[in-house]
């Protein structure tokens, strides 16, 4: 029997669009944070017309509603935690529009990240934000979380290439923001605001001009704490290359055995420097880099030889936590940051507090902006070790705060993390961030129980005890 919510929701969009069956609906109950809550309804929607439509029919009927891009989220959040509807944008996946002169677009947000890149660089130009998702993720998404990736240390995160943002409001009305218009800048609050603030149906981003030279290299270094302060010395000496990227050695190990790209799997850690521009500014920043490198320990430095080889080097980096299914069924990644100053310091404590916990760690990270990944692994079937690693994982985002870091760079808050908010901001701050929230969504229908502790209705905070639950 279906419920008054679908049944209306079908007469207004038809089967094609809306989801009602339970063996549908499993498939919106959870995202890459894993949780196990089915909504009440799911469209599938074309335009922003039936997601207006859609949003005006929950309103009336008092569902939540929780948009969803391509499910990678690491938070929980496009988890449906009060039912509802969810709003997936697989279908919204186009370019709408493409100025080539002006290195402007107009995309849906269900297009896939590395998509947009693909299809624009016959002209000579590319899409920068590159989370390591970015094959599977979507526009959406990343909007949605801000989200950065190895190249951000050079080109900014995803809110430094959004020009503006059509959205529908909890009324069901449709507006458009542009980074162009006088007032408040209502597109740098959207991006970030993980669907708390409306549905986001266009996304104008900034596009950039493809370099002339790109070069990948691989420095070896006998630590991590190594690594790490030849990383804090390359910024120091102001240099500023596309990428550092940082694996340890069970990271480097684990991934090499998947893609056999041609990391030294001897090394303690690895270092993953990418340098773009023109082709003499590329050949002086690597000699730069290695210069820098090797005073500080390097065993040894390589560059890749050709675009396969560059492309089998990131594909590994990006694919590392894939790639942990070789040592353990389960992982739990973190996402902090920290100062680049205090890596080599981080790095030590995190690998304390592993032991502590009797846990296995590989790290991975984006080194050059102290954006940390440390990835805790372990087997969800085994109780003593879930709850090691929920300890740890709240110890180690403790330790980032403790060293002027804080809880999340690049994966948003959602439902995982929100009750570690208070942890960084006042119940002052949380209040005002919620007076925000209530000029958007008064009725806080959109995506509840995200980002803001389960105390923090009328500026109530709660501390938290713990992080959370552990994801697969």
């Amino acid at each position: 029997m279906l419920s008054s919510f679908a049944s209306r929701l079908l007469d207004a969009l038809g089967p094609d669009v809306v989801r009602a069956a339970p063996e549908d609906l499993a498939v919106y109950a959870f995202d890459a944070y894993s949780e196990d809550k089915l909504p009440s309804a799911a469209i599938v929607p074309h335009d922003a017309r039936e997601v207006a439509i859609a949003v005006r029919i929950a309103r009336e009927c008092g569902e939540p509603i929780v948009p969803r891009g391509a499910g990678t989220g690491l938070c929980g959040g496009a988890v449906p935690s009060r039912g509802g509807l969810v709003i997936s944008f697989a279908r919204m996946n186009r370019i709408v529009e493409l100025d080539v002169r002006n290195r402007r677009a107009r995309v849906q947000p269900g297009l896939i990240n590395l998509d947009l890149s693909a299809a624009i660089a016959g002209a000579g130009i590319f899409y920068a934000p590159d989370p390591s998702s970015q094959k599977i993720s979507t526009i959406g998404g990343n909007v949605g979380t801000n989200a950065g990736g190895p190249h951000c240390l050079s080109y900014g995160t995803t809110t430094n290439h959004v020009l503006g943002i059509e959205y529908v409001d909890g009324n069901g009305a449709l507006h458009h923001t542009s980074i162009d218009d006088s007032g408040y800048d209502l597109t740098g609050l959207l991006v970030g605001s993980e669907g708390t603030l409306g549905i986001v149906t266009e996304v104008d981003v900034r596009l950039m001009k493809l370099p002339e030279a790109v070069r990948v290299c691989v420095a070896a270094f006998t630590d991590v704490e190594s690594a790490s302060e030849a990383v804090s010395a390359i910024i120091g000496a102001g240099i500023v290359p596309t990428a550092l990227e940082i694996m340890d050695a069970l990271i480097t190990r684990a991934v090499e055995a998947h893609y056999h790209a041609g990391y030294p799997e001897n090394a303690g850690a690895v270092l993953l420097v990418e340098i773009a521009g023109t082709h003499d500014d590329a050949a002086a920043g690597e000699a730069a880099l290695a210069a820098i490198a090797r005073e500080h320990g390097a065993l040894s430095w390589r560059a890749a030889r050709d675009q396969r080889e560059r492309d089998a080097l990131w594909a590994a980096r990006k694919g590392a936590a894939g790639a942990i299914g070789r040592i353990a069924p389960n992982y739990y990644i973190q996402d902090a940051c920290v100062p680049r100053t205090r890596l080599p310091e981080v790095m030590h404590a995190i690998d304390a507090i592993a032991r502590d916990h009797k846990l296995p760690v590989g790290n991975v990270f984006h080194a050059g902006d102290g954006n940390l990944h440390p990835l805790l692994i372990f087997d969800r079937r085994e109780r003593r070790q879930v709850e090691a690693v929920v300890a740890a994982g709240t110890e180690i985002l403790r330790t980032c705060i403790a060293m002027g870091g804080t809880i999340s760079g690049e994966h948003g808050i959602g439902y995982e993390k929100r009750e570690t908010l208070s942890l960084v901001f006042s119940p002052d701050d949380l209040a005002a961030m919620g007076r925000v929230r209530d000029v958007f969504d008064p009725m806080r229908a959109f995506n509840p129980d995200k980002i803001f502790p389960s105390g923090a209705m009328c500026g109530e905070v709660k501390t938290p005890a713990a992080l959370g639950t552990a994801t697969a």
